[in-house]
């Protein structure tokens, strides 16, 4: 049986499903492929369980495949050993980020520092109050993988798939689905060097103190450790963002200079 990557399905049923429900699907699956839950070489699921998870048809699932073969993220292949595989994980350029975050409003990252401190803490807590005291979690041997980890995809990627793991242990399928969208979508900007400072080592400390919380059952600690990690993480994009305006002030000062001249 193959890990459920998915929370709750977004679409119901066999009826007709619009180009932007397929596209969300789709992004879904690239989303746990980004934060680690497939990773490049592994093979999904066969579609009819896969199909199951989101509640849709075997043929709108084809359709958000479809849609990921065309952009380089999953093969098919055929025979005997067949099946859909990740060819390559979706990172996002610098280029891309830095537009991204150019155009994104402090108060949107605020927002999303909301939304992120909400589900992070929320699962942080359900972990920490619902694992056994004598399970053993792999959230040690992935903190540790995540400081080994370099270069800002592979950071990206160990940090979130730490943080996704917490939201399997929370046992809510629907807080695993918002941490991993969280995730894809944050995870890129935090290990951007050319954008974020984020440092390897303070991620792993607090990685630490939050392992601790939640194997000794302590679910007080463990939210609020989670939301203190969430809102540095956020404060720190925030600051980012910040620079970019303060770099872009003496060419606009330049262009204005030459306008009047």
């Amino acid at each position: 049986m193959h890990k459920p990557l998915l929370g709750h399905p977004a679409v119901h049923g066999d009826g007709d499903v619009t180009g932007q429900q397929v596209g969300g699907i789709a992004q879904r699956i690239a989303s746990a492929i980004s934060v680690g839950m497939l990773t490049v070489g592994e093979r999904l699921p066969p579609e009819a369980e896969l199909a199951s998870q989101f509640g849709i048809a075997v043929a709108t699932l084809r359709k958000a495949l479809a849609t990921l073969r065309a952009q380089g993220i999953v093969e098919t292949r055929r025979g005997r050993n067949g099946g859909t595989f990740v060819v390559q994980a979706p990172f996002p350029s610098t280029e891309s980020l830095t537009s991204t975050l150019r155009s994104t409003s402090i108060v949107v990252l605020r927002d999303i520092a909301d939304e992120h401190s909400a589900v992070s803490g929320m699962a942080a807590r359900l972990a920490a109050e619902r694992t056994p005291p004598d399970f053993r979690t792999r959230l040690a041997e992935l903190a540790f993988r995540a400081r080994e980890a370099r270069g800002a995809q592979e950071l990206s990627m160990a940090d979130s798939r730490f943080h996704v793991e917490i939201a399997v242990l929370s046992h809510s399928q629907r807080l695993l689905t918002a941490e991993q969208g969280l995730q894809a979508e944050l995870g890129p900007f935090l290990w951007c060097e050319d954008l974020t400072r984020a440092s390897g080592q303070l991620a792993f400390t607090e990685h630490l103190s939050l392992i601790m919380a939640i194997e000794q059952q302590r679910p007080d600690d463990a939210q609020r450790i989670a939301v203190d990690h969430v809102r540095g993480n956020i404060r720190m994009i925030i600051e980012a963002k910040l620079r970019l305006g303060v770099r872009e002030l003496p060419a606009r000062t330049a262009q204005r200079t030459e306008a009047v001249s």
